[in-house]
């Protein structure tokens, strides 16, 4: 789980992207992943208070708030992240893409998983809003705007306010490069 890992799978995404080096520059969604990796670290050793700082620091700098005590699996890609924001519980699988404006976020104060699990290989499209402790399957679609209160199984394609879960009538994994 490195940087150049995330860095080719940033690549490999994202068509705009010209070299590594530009990546590791610019690409503000990575910075924040990058940042959250410490922050994790710093929660998982207890230091909480310390671990929010650097949070909000990322947040600061990337516009992308990702709480450390999310989990967070291997190349998250957030393309052109202005205004995600990740909750505490939040668990995200492995090479997940999302664009702006999306929320992982939870329904209750209690403390308890309230924030969305969210499969591996999934896209999650600007503006969408996951809410509460729900899960979207593996190698699903969730589509700009989308919000979604229920859970969904793998290979879903999800649409609308409150979102409707459909089948996928087209195979995503090549458009985004992965092999499924």
């Amino acid at each position: 789980m490195g940087v150049r890992d995330d860095i080719a799978g940033a690549r490999r995404r994202d068509p705009a992207a010209r070299s590594a080096f530009e990546v590791w520059l610019l690409y503000s969604g990575l910075h924040a992943v990058w940042w959250y990796r410490f922050a994790h670290r710093l929660w998982r050793a207890r230091l909480r208070l310390l671990a929010r700082v650097v949070s909000q620091l990322a947040r600061f700098f990337t516009g992308i708030e990702i709480h450390p005590g999310a989990t967070i699996g291997r190349r998250l890609f957030i393309d052109h992240g202005m205004g995600v924001v990740i909750g505490e519980t939040a668990v995200i699988g492995d090479d997940v893409m999302m664009y702006h404006g999306v929320t992982l976020g939870g329904t209750t104060a209690n403390p308890v998983k309230r924030h969305p699990t969210v499969g591996d290989r999934v896209v999650i499209g600007a503006g969408a809003s996951l809410l509460g402790d729900i899960t979207v399957g593996d190698d699903s679609v969730v589509g700009a705007g989308a919000v979604v209160i229920r859970s969904a199984p793998p290979r879903s394609l999800l649409v609308g306010v409150p979102a409707a879960v459909r089948p996928q009538k087209h195979d995503y994994s090549t458009e985004f490069g992965w092999e499924i």
